[in-house]
């Protein structure tokens, strides 16, 4: 407790997402830069959490990085994976400590909106019931709907995260309501026993309010991070986001 008698807000986690180091390796081909190094610096620098996208057409993390993230990590591995049997096979033989189950489309740059759990409830029923048997943290990536977050309830996720990038896209009163509708989710799944995570298009300028969620228990950031890391260095750049994170709360 505070004390002035009410409680204390829960420190957030920092999840580092560390896909685009693979894409700029992957541009030219080789080993370098090599994520896996990238993520061994972030958790230097105060990353909670590496998350990493192996996606079907292994446009940037490979199943070789994949490996090598499972080996080599001393803080938790964050597996984001489309609902597809071969993903459910590789969750399976490396048993990450989480898996975000996430939408995705070949012709996408990168994850354009949320899963419609809702929708594909059938589909993914047996998935979530695998990953959590194998005590894998299952997170479905959603919009932040009721709709969406009672099919999360409904399926027995453990975890949701909310996608941020329509918030990030916008402005003025827009972002205000935006803002509303993930703060009303939040609240929705954590009422509900799931525990909150929120992510997409967050950068040291927009990151504060989403932080300052009381719900909200992790940030996943990775391609701002990188971004920025080309200018400042990825230890400066996972330490200032730390603690605007921090002061948020």
């Amino acid at each position: 407790m505070t004390s002035a008698g009410f409680p204390q807000r829960r420190p957030a986690r920092l999840g580092v997402n560390i896909d685009h180091v693979a894409t700029v390796r992957n541009a030219r081909g080789g080993g370098l830069p090599d994520p896996v190094r990238a993520a061994l610096m972030a958790a230097q620098a105060g990353a909670d959490g590496i998350t990493a996208h192996l996606r079907e057409d292994r446009r940037h993390i490979t199943d070789e990085d994949i490996a090598r993230l499972s080996a080599e990590l001393s803080i938790p591995l964050n597996l984001e994976m489309a609902a597809t049997d071969e993903m459910l096979s590789i969750a399976m033989r490396h048993v990450p400590h989480a898996a975000c189950i996430v939408p995705e489309k070949r012709e996408e740059r990168t994850t354009e909106g949320g899963i419609d759990a809702a929708g594909q409830h059938n589909r993914l029923a047996p998935m979530v019931r695998e990953l959590g048997a194998a005590r894998i943290r299952v997170s479905l990536f959603i919009e932040p709907d009721p709709r969406q977050v009672a099919a999360a309830i409904d399926l027995g996720a453990p975890v949701v995260e909310l996608h941020t990038g329509r918030y990030a896209e916008l402005t003025g009163e827009a972002r205000v309501e935006e803002l509303r509708r993930l703060s009303d989710a939040a609240a929705l799944a954590a009422k509900n026993g799931i525990e909150v995570h929120a992510g997409h298009g967050l950068t040291f300028d927009n990151v504060a309010p989403i932080a300052a969620i009381p719900q909200v228990r992790e940030l996943n950031i990775g391609h701002f991070l990188i971004g920025e890391a080309i200018f400042v260095g990825l230890e400066h750049s996972v330490r200032r986001m730390k603690t605007l994170i921090e002061d948020a709360r």
